[in-house]
């Protein structure tokens, strides 16, 4: 059983290494945190395999409090753990803003010069990650990052002020970090300085359009293109900022004697995913597509479902229950229908390969 101190641990970065460290086997995890007393410190010192040094000031009331948060507590640690005759394997979060001449930067080298002496002294592996702008779940609007402040304004209808909309910012995920920052439990290196990859370049004005994007998507049901790794880490975050009032919202329904049928999820890449309700003994469809493509399923019920070439008179038929689920495609050029043959309402899951357009809706009526 390996000891893991973890300082920051209430913070951003540090409840996500936390979450990833409460389901990895074989370690105990000891927490620090601001307000702490320092002989809860000392103890967790004596007693750590691998400090994780999250602890840090980004955005301080008081300047000062960037010496006493960044440098100070790093010290400390430090004089402890030689007075313990230890030499603690330990990572540090530092910043890309070490090279710029501002208090934040020149604080958080001035903790980079303590571990690297550190290291010298007692032989002990260090880890310096100076990170860019992370963002992710659990992210503080107006601290940790420009994402978490637009993701939360944006989410809650507030406004967001730019002051340079062509800025280029350089965003890295916090799942990759924490999937980083675990390797060095049990893999040790000689070197000091390290990244975590991948990260994203993208100008202010883009990530705000992105999550605009994503803002609509609740009135539109169209999706953002899901095809980049960074708009899935982005949608994440953005949906991790949502009011609990807004998880659920309602479809709309389009209701006949038939039954309903509501879309579900619309995209310009893979088309759209709707849900339609069949009432008994009544049939669906009799139309055909002349590029729109389609594919069915039976989520509840019993149904027949007919195809028939327009250019031929011979019907193929299938029949489809929730005793298996089973998928029909329906071709360009094939007019069908769908027949509910049970005792209760029909339930279809259906995807299309375009967004419905009701301007031209690629929808013929022709009886199978």
């Amino acid at each position: 059983m390996k000891n893991i101190l973890v300082t920051g641990y209430n913070g951003f970065i540090g409840k996500n290494l936390l979450e990833a460290l409460n389901r990895t086997k074989g370690l105990n995890i000891l927490k620090y945190g601001k307000g702490d007393a320092e002989d809860k410190l000392k103890a967790y010192l004596e007693k750590a395999d691998f400090i994780y040094h999250i602890a840090g000031i980004n955005r301080p009331k008081n300047i000062l409090e960037f010496q006493a948060g960044n440098v100070d507590l790093t010290k400390n640690m430090i004089e402890i753990l030689k007075k313990l005759n230890k030499n603690t394997p330990m990572l540090i979060t530092s910043s890309i803003q070490v090279t710029q001449e501002n208090p934040y930067g020149m604080s958080k080298k001035e903790a980079e010069n303590l571990i690297i002496d550190y290291r010298e002294k007692t032989g002990a592996n260090v880890y310096i990650y100076r990170l860019c702008n992370v963002f992710g779940k659990w992210s503080k609007p107006n601290y940790n990052s420009a994402v978490a402040t637009f993701c939360n304004n944006i989410s809650k209808d507030l406004q967001i002020s730019i002051s340079d909309k062509n800025r280029e910012l350089e965003l890295v995920y916090i799942d990759d970090v924490v999937d980083e920052f675990l390797k060095h439990i049990y893999e040790s290196s000689d070197d000091i300085y390290y990244n975590v990859k991948p990260t994203y370049k993208i100008t202010i004005k883009e990530l705000v359009d992105s999550i605009y994007k994503i803002r609509k998507n609740v009135e539109s049901l169209i999706m953002p293109n899901m095809e980049s790794d960074f708009m899935k880490k982005l949608y994440a975050t953005y949906i991790s900022f949502l009011d609990s009032k807004y998880f659920s919202y309602e479809l709309k329904e389009h209701k006949d004697d038939r039954g309903k049928f509501c879309e579900f999820i619309k995209s310009k890449q893979f088309g759209q995913i709707s849900v339609s309700t069949t009432n008994q003994k009544f049939i669906r469809g009799n139309h055909y597509h002349n590029t729109k493509v389609e594919k069915i399923c039976v989520v509840k019920g019993y149904a027949l479902i007919k195809l028939k070439n327009i250019n031929t008179d011979e019907i193929i038929e299938y029949y489809l229950s929730d005793e298996k689920f089973e998928v029909v495609d329906i071709p360009v050029g094939y007019t069908h229908s769908i027949e509910n043959l049970s005792n209760d309402e029909l339930i279809l899951l259906i995807w299309a390969s375009q967004i419905y357009d009701n301007k031209k809706p690629d929808t013929y009526y022709c009886e199978v």
